[in-house]
């Protein structure tokens, strides 16, 4: 080994006066930059290669002695070393182990070089798992592939990105429980919950979905199934006192209000609906246990009020109120204003200064508080006007839609208790999380690969990236090394009595 270690570092003196005399050659000739930089970079990442080779040499093969005694049983050297395949950001290594076990034909049962070193479950270097999955929960497996190549001339496979996408997600639920409470809010500030529902498109399963439909696609028939996300959000947010011509100027004439408080702490989180054994598990039955825990951990002394803003879905209002007391529930502004366009276009055309009127009316009175009224009114104007068969469907369905969600839509008191009426963030987080990964040209996931990629682009837009990387690898060296303290310590003693 200590030949191997001379080799490499003979190598790396090489490669860095290779570098020392390409910089000083393309000087004289007056090399364009641009050239001189890619020849450097590919430079460098030979020396890197040769420099970590070194590294790697300089530790030896891990060999112990002939025996070594663990949990009570005395484990073997076995003959020979066990080539490793090490994929790092600068190369390709093979690192040349000592293993110890019952017998030959059996598992290998410790490796000390990789207890020493660190190594991860996979061939692929931590590093590079990081830097590989960073450009996937961006864009698709074969964009990213094509950007890590095209970066460090390493060949990998879509499939590799995948299955390496998936064995890092294994260890995101654990790394949510783990996650620490947000500072301390500071006093009046309110803790906001939000929740929606996006789909995503599944690849067919013939076994369950039955052969893709062939031909012209009927009325209301699609190639391909979706799948429910549940797309949850928590944030910390200052009180914002507003009245209702205020925001009525904000939505309606888009006069933006400055300085208002910005989202704190914000995370966000996706799950799908899926199988597990047999059952099938939705999205929300994760989604609101999570909130659950993040309003104990910012709020364990409930001196914050709690709100939460969604849309008009029943189905996530009933889970909200069986789960949680106290919790002031807002119907988000933005939902009742597309059923209030709704409603005028059902009386003014499409466009016109009556429509609008009507809607900045209505609008302003519901923010009053005078929903009855509003309500009501549009009534009126149903009995009072005749209607085509579809508008009247639409006008009784946003009649129902106002009706049925009458007890979250108190805007007078949400306005002038400073708490937020619009759900922008978990529109945005369906957007950013969902669509903008899941939803680009041709995609259709598979449940395992499509839970993957959210649960690590959640990650990567709560700015939580570094910290789970960080994580990730501590629980893999557990997992993988328990133990490593005996290697340590027999390790030190070995090479104290060698020197």
């Amino acid at each position: 080994m200590i030949v191997l270690q001379e080799m490499d570092i003979l190598k790396a003196k090489a490669e860095f006066d290779g570098i020392i005399n390409m910089v000083q050659k393309a000087a004289h000739e007056g090399t364009r930059i641009d050239v001189v930089e890619q020849d450097l970079w590919t430079r460098l990442l030979r020396l890197g290669l040769a420099t970590l080779g070194g590294f790697v040499h300089a530790q030896g093969t891990g060999d112990l002695g002939p025996t070594l005694t663990y949990q009570d049983r005395e484990l073997k050297r076995l003959e020979g070393l066990y080539n490793r395949r090490y994929v790092s950001v600068f190369g390709e290594l093979s690192i040349p182990r000592t293993a110890y076990g019952s017998r030959p034909t059996q598992k290998l049962e410790i490796l000390p070089l990789d207890s020493r070193l660190g190594l991860p479950g996979s061939n692929f270097s931590n590093l590079l798992q990081d830097w590989d999955q960073s450009f996937c929960v961006q864009g698709s497996y074969d964009q990213s592939r094509q950007s890590v190549q095209r970066i460090l001339g390493l060949g990998q496979t879509v499939g590799s990105l995948e299955t390496m996408s998936q064995t890092m997600a294994q260890e995101v639920a654990g790394f949510f429980e783990q996650q620490p409470a947000p500072p301390p809010a500071p006093k009046g500030s309110i803790i906001v919950l939000t929740a929606d529902h996006k789909g995503v498109k599944m690849r067919r399963n013939v076994q369950e979905d039955g052969p893709a439909p062939e031909g012209r696609l009927k009325k209301g028939q699609k190639r391909g199934k979706k799948k429910m996300a549940c797309v949850g959000g928590v944030y910390t947010i200052e009180p914002f006192v507003r009245t209702a011509q205020d925001v009525v100027n904000e939505v309606m004439r888009h006069k933006k209000q400055t300085e208002r408080p910005k989202p704190k702490d914000k995370r966000l989180r996706a799950e799908l609906t899926q199988r597990h054994e047999g059952e099938e598990i939705k999205g929300t039955e994760f989604i609101f246990p999570w909130f659950d825990q993040e309003v104990a951990k910012r709020n364990p002394k409930g001196r914050h009020p709690v709100v939460c803003v969604m849309d008009g879905e029943r189905k996530l209002w009933r889970i909200l109120r069986s789960m949680f007391t106290g919790v002031i529930c807002i119907l988000d502004i933005y939902h009742v204003l597309e059923r209030l366009w709704t409603v005028a276009y059902c009386f003014y055309p499409e466009g016109s200064k009556e429509a609008q009127a009507f809607v900045m009316t209505r609008l302003e009175r519901l923010l009053e508080g005078k929903v009855g009224y509003v309500i009501g009114g549009i009534k009126q104007m149903g009995v009072k006007n005749r209607l085509s068969k579809n508008k009247r469907k639409k006008l009784e369905k946003a009649i129902t839609y106002l009706e049925n969600n009458r007890c979250s839509m108190k805007y007078d008191a949400y306005l002038s208790a400073g708490y937020p009426i619009g759900s922008g963030v978990v529109e945005g987080a369906c957007r950013h999380v969902v669509k903008d990964r899941m939803e680009q040209t041709g995609m259709h996931w598979r449940i395992p690969g499509a839970q993957s990629i959210l649960h690590l682009r959640a990650l990567y837009l709560n700015g939580d990236w570094e910290t789970f990387q960080q994580y990730r690898v501590a629980q893999q060296c557990q997992r993988l090394y328990p133990y490593k303290n005996l290697i340590h310590a027999k390790w030190a003693d070995v090479k104290g009595k060698a020197a």
